[in-house]
């Protein structure tokens, strides 16, 4: 009895130990179904020839299958001693385990690999594109971009208006009226193996720009100067120019684009390499930089400009700039250690006089200076302007806008109003469009511009009225002095009364004069009641009208009658002596406006102009007293 009950004890344990090897087999085929899939599993099994010990009912057999699957070698044909099965089965799980690991690791890293992809996607695809459309050998239009090209062309064609004053600007020589020593100087010192900076100074609109640009064309076809037929005319307006005192812009001299603060291009930003962007001075290397209205530029960026005139060349600094990265293009490290050549001709032009003008500038520089216009060119103007528009103009138009603009572009601008004017009233098309008085005065009403000469001579004369000269920003102007007197009462205690807004040099004027007269005479001007006005009022600005402010005082005093075709310029010392002044040509072209036929100067200022210039009668004198002969009549 015991014998057999042991017998089944051994068997129903053999039995439990297959029964948990065939789960255990069971399970490892459904993790392999998981894992590969049904239809790889089928396909791997196949491949190994392991099909039909995969169906097979002996768990042998199906032990089989799995090994040659898990170790992929179709050659296994033997087991382990069927006693050592779980062992056998307990191998091929820890197999199994391996290979789960494997693929949970591979996994991981693909999704690593994955994610950064990922991030770069947009850009690798971007570069991707750029790349292939420019190895692409067709072209890229498509019916979109070909209709929005058409588009554009179709924009190019359509103009509303042209620029009058490009049409009227200058293009040769012979039609810069009134500046033929300017030229002819501007010329000669361009025309030379060793060109100089130039400064030109004079008022607006009398053709310092067209000037400038005309003189390079020409000397480019001579063979003594050092210019080339591609020597570039760089221009730039100095009241626009902005700078950035850190350097971080500067259109001028240029600037460093940093990788970080303002972003070089992207494949240096990438790299952290900062790019200098060369400015109008690098522009303008081997040919000529104009600035117009130099003396209106930050006095700090005129200084930075004198250092690129003496090193010719410009240098660049930036704080992430390292000689010794081997990934900067070599283009940056020359820029930045050898500087960028700026070798040019500089030529600024400018309204102010030239002791407004930086004086380290002006050493570096030749100076020409541009006269203002007289009626008569300005006359010319007009007339040059009118062919060139194609029109007619009736006469005294031209005599009319000489009396309303002192420049050449004021000028231009009053005819083409006219002009406008007129064509809007022609009703036809046929003959040549002629602008009339008409349409002028129309002109100067619409825009109220004011007659361009205030006072003009006679030849009547009158007591204790003269003509005094003055200018300002290269424009001269007749100052009507005027001055009366009345018995003090009492004797001695009269007043002295003239314009507060002549400032403090005509009052020092003014006591300048009674001290001469009361020099030269014995009279006190304290025994009359004195009254002294600067007809229009402004202020004089120095001290050129103490002759005229003399000569009007004497002549109310004494009832001498002064002669209305003259006109007088200088300082007055309290010693009687006619002290010299600046600004004489400028004076006279005033003077020969307002039709003076006789101007006074000081004997100091005899050599700046000629005897007889513009047909007008100059006198120089030395002592107050030599004026009386040609002031009173």
């Amino acid at each position: 009895m015991k014998q057999y009950q042991v017998k089944e004890v051994r068997r129903a344990a053999l039995k439990d130990r297959q029964d948990k090897l065939e789960w255990k087999v069971d399970s490892l085929y459904d993790k392999l179904h998981q894992f590969y899939g049904t239809q790889e599993l089928v396909l791997k099994a196949n491949k190994l020839d392991a099909i039909e010990l995969m169906n097979s009912d002996a768990l042998e057999d199906k032990i089989l299958a799995l090994r040659r699957i898990l170790l992929e070698d179709p050659t296994i044909n033997c087991l382990l001693h069927p006693d050592k099965l779980s062992i056998e089965v307990a191998a091929l799980e820890e197999i199994f385990s391996e290979l789960c690991t494997r693929r949970q690791i591979e996994e991981d890293l693909h999704n690593s690999i994955q994610q950064k992809m990922d991030e770069k996607h947009n850009e690798y695809i971007q570069e991707i594109k750029l790349q292939i459309l420019k190895e692409q050998k067709n072209s890229p239009e498509n019916a979109q971009t070909l209709k929005n090209l058409g588009r554009l062309e179709k924009m190019e064609n359509i103009n509303l208006s042209k620029t009058v004053l490009d049409i009227l600007r200058p293009a040769a020589f012979d039609e810069i009226i009134g500046q033929d020593k300017a030229i002819k100087a501007l010329v000669s010192k361009l025309n030379t193996p060793y060109p100089q900076h130039i400064l030109l100074y004079g008022p607006p609109g009398v053709g310092k720009t067209s000037c400038a640009r005309l003189a390079l064309e020409l000397v480019k076809d001579r063979k003594q100067n050092c210019f080339s037929k591609e020597a570039p005319f760089i221009e730039v307006d100095g009241t626009t120019l902005r700078w950035d005192p850190r350097e971080s812009t500067n259109p001028l001299l240029g600037s460093v684009h940093d990788p970080i603060y303002q972003g070089a291009r992207k494949d240096l930003a990438d790299e952290g390499i900062p790019e200098p962007k060369p400015g109008l001075v690098s522009d303008a290397h081997g040919g000529i930089l104009f600035i117009d209205e130099i003396g209106e530029m930050d006095a700090a960026l005129q200084n930075k400009l004198l250092k690129v005139l003496e090193d010719k060349r410009v240098f660049f600094e930036s704080a992430y700039y390292d000689p010794h990265n081997e990934r900067i293009p070599r283009y940056i490290k020359q820029m930045f250690e050898q500087g960028v050549p700026s070798d040019f001709v500089l030529i600024g032009a400018t309204t102010r006089s030239n002791e407004e003008i930086n004086p380290a500038l002006r050493s570096r520089c030749m100076e020409i200076f541009f006269d203002p216009l007289t009626a008569e060119q300005i006359r010319n103007i007009v007339k040059l302007s009118a062919q060139k528009l194609n029109i007619g103009i009736q006469e005294g138009v031209s005599e009319l806008i000489s009396d309303y603009a002192d420049d050449g572009r004021s000028a231009n601008k009053l005819l083409v109003d006219a002009y406008s004017i007129a064509l809007n009233k022609n009703d036809t098309d046929e003959g040549i469009l002629v602008v009339g008085q008409h349409e002028v005065q129309e002109a100067i009403q619409n825009s109220r511009i004011n007659l361009n000469i205030d006072n003009k001579a006679s030849d009547e004369t009158e007591v204790g009225r003269i003509f005094g000269l003055g200018a300002h920003g290269y424009r001269g102007r007749l100052l009507e002095i005027e001055a009366i007197t009345f018995p003090a009462e009492p004797k001695g205690e009269g007043r002295v009364r003239f314009n507060d807004t002549a400032g403090s040099m005509a009052r020092d004027s003014v006591f300048n004069a009674a001290s001469v007269i009361r020099s030269e005479f014995g009279e006190n001007i304290y025994d009359f009641d004195l009254h002294i006005n600067f007809i229009g009022g402004g202020k004089v600005d120095g001290p050129s009208a103490g002759v005229a402010i003399y000569l009007a005082i004497l002549s109310a005093m004494k009832g001498k009658p002064i002669r209305q075709d003259i006109a007088v310029t200088g300082e007055i010392s309290i010693q009687g002596r006619v002290k010299p002044v600046g600004g004489l040509h400028e004076k006279i072209h005033a003077a020969r406006q307002a039709g003076i036929k006789k101007i006074l100067i000081p004997y100091d200022n005899r050599e700046d102009i000629s005897a007889d210039w513009c047909g007008m009668e100059i006198i120089p004198v030395a002592y107050i007293r030599e004026t009386y002969p040609h002031v009173f009549i």
